[in-house]
């Protein structure tokens, strides 16, 4: 599963201020000045940095820079693990039953079956489909979304039903 996540949740745990000279390969330091990570990629808004274990999305606002380093209110420690319980708290919500959310909200389906990283959604349209389970994000409240709207997955499908006929 990859292990790049977005923690917005995270905002009120970190210490928050202004910005403005990130750079890649910047160090992120907690409080104390003991390393958390470095700073691989700047993505909009975001900053991915890298620990010693993973790969984070964090917003800007959670950095602080402070010294040509960027400060950042957790911990390396704390930091690995709430991504490691995030990450199980997804692969915990994708199961068989759970329904799915477009990336627009709407149910688009239930979760029929989840086999060797593949899972295989039965969408509300009577059809089936079958994505990489790394598509899907599950969260802690037992949701699970896809990225992709309702309308864009019946595109998808009946694109793929017209590609078959099409073959034979």
């Amino acid at each position: 599963m990859r292990k790049s996540l977005s923690f917005l949740a995270l905002i009120g745990s970190m210490i928050a201020g202004p910005v403005a000279a990130q750079s890649v390969g910047m160090a992120v330091v907690d409080t104390a000045g003991a390393p958390v990570g470095s700073v691989t990629a700047i993505k909009g808004d975001n900053v991915l940095i890298k620990t010693d274990k993973h790969e984070a999305l964090l917003p800007k606002a959670s950095f602080t820079v402070n010294g040509g380093k960027l400060l950042f209110g957790m911990t390396q420690a704390q930091l690995n693990a709430q991504i490691e319980s995030s990450v199980a708290a997804s692969k915990a919500a994708i199961v068989v039953g759970a329904t799915v959310n477009g990336a627009a909200g709407a149910s688009v389906g239930k979760i029929e079956a989840v086999d060797n990283g593949q899972v295989t959604i039965a969408l509300t349209s009577g059809k089936r489909i079958q994505v990489a389970e790394t598509a899907l994000r599950g969260n802690a409240d037992g949701s699970v979304v896809i990225g992709y709207t309702a309308e864009q997955i019946d595109a998808l499908v009946n694109k793929d039903a017209s590609s078959e006929a099409a073959g034979q």
